[in-house]
């Protein structure tokens, strides 16, 4: 058999940029009091409060930015927050806007151009999930090195296209080596974590007990109803990326008896791991200023 090349069957990825609607309400952020930023942060369902963590805050009504749409989900402030983190510039997203609220998919990746246009070249995305393992527990965290897109829109098209047109992935739209560190910064933190495949439903409903079974099937560890989105724009932006989820419900489909979940419930479970979310953070920002350690 001939030797099969290098170039034959290798993926490329569409390379885009933030659109300049994106640009202008970055300038906007800035003009109002807020700053660029090297790390941006998308504060999933329960976590919003993380954002009174940062030192010098800033914030602004996401709708003040001309931009970002307003979330009708609970647990999604829908503000953008500027500050700092052991010297490094964080900029913050309180909540984001999901595809069952009614918004098509250009809408969807808004939040993270905004922050690719505030100079962010890492991204932080978080968000609540329910968990499909037998040996889950509320409150631990996912390290998400995959997902399993059930939505399957065209994410990142609206994109602005760019000069460099295209490019093989690194590694996918996950970095390996982010998601190890990540990883170790919740175990010195003591929290619980794993690494885990994500798998997006568009909801708004939760996902009956034979749908629980055939993502189970599937290789899914954690299921949710966004973020995957914000992942393929972020790739196709040349961002790095790192997703934590937070366990808030664990899938139990063959129990005699059914519990219910609301997102008053699932908000009070996502805000008992935000310390491990800061942990992540914390790692993220001493990465950034290079300082590569988990306990700077």
């Amino acid at each position: 058999m001939g030797q099969r090349s290098a170039d034959v069957a290798r993926p490329t990825l569409r390379m885009g940029r933030p659109r300049q609607a994106a640009v202008a309400a970055a300038e906007t952020v800035v003009a109002g009091g807020g700053h660029p930023a090297t790390i941006g942060v998308v504060l999933g369902t329960g976590l919003g409060g993380l954002a009174d963590r940062l030192t010098g805050r800033w914030s602004m009504p996401s709708t003040e930015t001309g931009w970002l749409a307003k979330s009708t989900a609970t647990g999604h402030a829908g503000r953008i927050v500027c500050g700092t983190l052991r010297g490094t510039p964080i900029a913050m997203l309180q909540g984001r806007v999901h595809g069952y609220e009614g918004f098509p998919p250009e809408t969807l990746t808004r939040g993270i151009e905004l922050l690719a246009a505030l100079g962010v070249t890492q991204v932080l995305l978080t968000n609540a999930s329910g968990g499909l393992r037998h040996d889950m527990t509320g409150g631990e965290l996912v390290v998400v090195t995959d997902h399993i897109d059930m939505v399957r829109r065209p994410w990142g098209d609206a994109l602005e296209p760019d000069a460099a047109g295209e490019r093989p992935p690194r590694h996918g739209s996950y970095d390996p080596a982010l998601a190890d560190l990540a990883l170790a910064a919740t175990r010195q933190a003591g929290v619980i974590a794993r690494k885990g495949v994500y798998a997006f439903l568009s909801g708004p409903t939760y996902e009956t007990r034979s749908e629980y079974r055939m993502l189970r099937r599937m290789g899914a560890d954690v299921v949710g109803m966004s973020t995957v989105p914000e992942v393929v724009a972020a790739a196709r932006m040349g961002l790095d990326v790192v997703v934590c989820s937070v366990v808030t419900n664990v899938a139990k489909p063959d129990a005699l008896a059914h519990v219910d979940t609301d997102a008053e419930d699932v908000c009070r479970m996502a805000a008992t791991a935000a310390d491990g979310v800061w942990a992540i953070l914390e790692t993220l920002a001493a990465r950034a200023a290079g300082r590569p350690c988990v306990s700077c």
